[in-house]
């Protein structure tokens, strides 16, 4: 295995919605997700986040777990609807209550927080005057911001202030097939800029407020073309526009790449120093990496999108049936940072889903064998040491996911976690990719 520094972060990541429950307790309010989960047909076998890991109120033992894991940073993210009910207004003292108790138990273990203020469970008060299609909802997130670093500024160094928003745009908006469910195609650009004019306002006040570690975290692929027919070129480099470059290139060029080959001229809604507010220098940037795209051009002239996934072939495949290409996270680390300039990089999600079998009830203390993550894992940290050899700044590893969880759309059908949980029982128990993981942290060490 290739040695990394000393001060490297080793850990693991999970989501509010996926993982909290206690959706009714407190005073949280509605988000998106409850109402998505709510209308039928739009979570497998119409699963919910209501109760999903318990953590709300095992979240003790869920530090205990990651102390014996001997990790040394943690990624987790805030509710919005939990802090402030309608997304608007004071806070929630006892939402907040909540994550001042998990960042005090994370500080007496010795493990890094990572916030995330926003990973996808937008206050459903919002979403009904607009969501992310309206330009006040990015302001209403950096109110948030302000309220969440007022509570635990003094603890918590590491701010992310949103997590995918592609994903949230393209699934959530253009898709409908996550919260809020809205199926707009190209129509929902401006939520990807008010996305992103929520990450710069918010950047600002977390600054304003004395941050002093910003990052933006975004799940990025590496692009390539199904062959070198010059209509698959131009397919992929189409693709790599608004999955890649919509989210990068005005954070770190402060200007929207070219999207012609939508029929967009300029992306809807921006203002004058919009583009200032999103460029600010960050701190850090978060890389989610699960898998390359392998794009070709669409078989109709009149197709919705300028392109067609031709799916990646001849190479293994997780339970989820996304191929497994460790070397696409080192091309896509490589060509990022000669892409941009980037500040040092963080893999802020990486991991895979597979069907792991329950343990066994008559071995006392079993654990639950997972031999295809431990090769997963195995392959991508050795994938993210190749990268660094080739003078890419990256300085943690978060794997996705530190639990079996609440996975979106897939309802709890999909198991990402290094330790498994019967979600009847909320019993939880180490995999042996859990215990790889323990024993490849001693080492680094």
């Amino acid at each position: 295995m290739p040695r990394f520094p000393a001060d490297f972060l080793w850990g693991t990541a999970t989501a509010a919605y996926q993982i909290e429950g206690a959706v009714d307790e407190d005073g949280r309010g509605r988000s998106t997700w409850d109402t998505f989960c709510a209308e039928p047909g739009r979570v497998r076998d119409g699963h919910t986040g209501a109760v999903a890991c318990d953590h709300y109120h095992r979240y003790r033992e869920d530090v205990a777990l990651m102390a014996e894991l001997g990790l040394n940073a943690y990624r987790f993210s805030v509710s919005w609807p939990r802090v402030q009910p309608g997304g608007s207004g004071g806070p929630n003292t006892k939402g907040l209550d909540f994550y001042d108790r998990l960042t005090d138990e994370l500080a007496a273990r010795g493990i890094t927080p990572f916030l995330t203020l926003h990973h996808w469970d937008l206050p459903q008060e919002l979403e009904d005057t607009g969501g992310w299609l309206a330009r006040d909802t990015a302001y209403r997130f950096a109110d948030y911001a302000e309220i969440v670093h007022t509570r635990l500024g003094d603890r918590v160094a590491h701010w992310t202030t949103l997590n995918e928003p592609f994903v949230q745009m393209a699934f959530g908006y253009a898709l409908g097939v996550h919260a809020p469910g809205k199926a707009l195609l190209m129509d929902a650009l401006p939520a990807a800029h008010h996305l992103l004019l929520g990450h710069g306002l918010g950047t600002a006040a977390l600054r304003a407020a004395g941050a002093s570690h910003i990052l933006l975290t975004n799940n990025h692929t590496p692009v390539r073309p199904a062959s070198a027919d010059p209509a698959d070129t131009a397919a992929a480099d189409a693709y790599d526009a608004l999955h890649n470059r919509l989210f990068l290139d005005p954070v770190f060029l402060g200007r929207y790449p070219d999207l012609t080959a939508y029929g967009v001229s300029e992306v809807p809604g921006v203002s004058e120093d919009d583009l200032d507010l999103i460029s600010a220098p960050l701190d850090g940037f978060g890389v989610n990496y699960y898998n390359p795209t392998r794009i070709a051009a669409p078989e109709s002239p009149d197709a919705a999108l300028p392109f067609t996934d031709a799916g990646i072939t001849g190479v293994p495949r997780t339970g989820f049936d996304w191929p497994v290409v460790p070397e696409g996270l080192t091309e896509l680390l490589i060509d990022l940072n000669a892409r941009y300039p980037l500040p040092p990089v963080y893999i802020t999600e990486n991991g895979c889903a597979y069907p792991d079998p329950a343990p066994d009830p008559d071995i006392p203390n079993a654990t639950v064998p997972d031999p295809e993550r431990i090769a997963y894992l195995d392959a991508h940290i050795r994938a993210v040491a190749s990268a660094r050899t080739a003078g890419v700044d990256v300085r943690g590893y978060l794997v996705w996911s530190l639990l079996d969880n609440f996975e979106w759309a897939e309802g709890y059908h999909q198991r990402f976690g290094l330790i498994h949980v019967d979600f009847t029982t909320q019993k939880r128990t180490p995999k042996t990719s859990a215990l790889w993981y323990q024993a490849h942290i001693a080492a680094m060490s």
